[in-house]
């Protein structure tokens, strides 16, 4: 496989996924993105703690969606976040989802 074969798999990839993201995230009630992954989920449960002097988020997410291009499968039904970094939580607004036609 020549480096431009594996730069057309990886755009090809991306779109892909992109397209997918496109089509589930009327599915679904928040987005959470954190250093390492972007979600999409149903239900979050997000709690601060403590551990000696630093303080970190245990995040869990129900009926969640993965943004990954290597991952066979993105539903996931429970996932657990633990970070020191930010993690960023939005309901999404149903109207922010309105995808015009010409980009279809």
């Amino acid at each position: 496989m020549s480096a431009e074969d594996l730069d057309n798999y990886e755009t090809d990839a991306e779109l892909s996924l992109y397209k997918e993201y496109r089509d589930v995230i009327k599915l679904f009630t928040y987005v959470v993105e954190t250093e390492r992954r972007f979600y999409l989920a149903n239900k979050v449960d997000f709690n601060v703690r403590s551990a000696g002097q630093d303080v970190y988020f245990d995040v869990q997410l129900t009926d969640a969606w993965v943004w990954d291009v290597y991952r066979p499968s993105r539903f996931v039904k429970n996932v657990r976040i633990v970070t020191f970094k930010d993690v960023n939580v939005e309901e999404v607004q149903k109207t922010d989802i309105d995808i015009p036609d010409d980009i279809h």
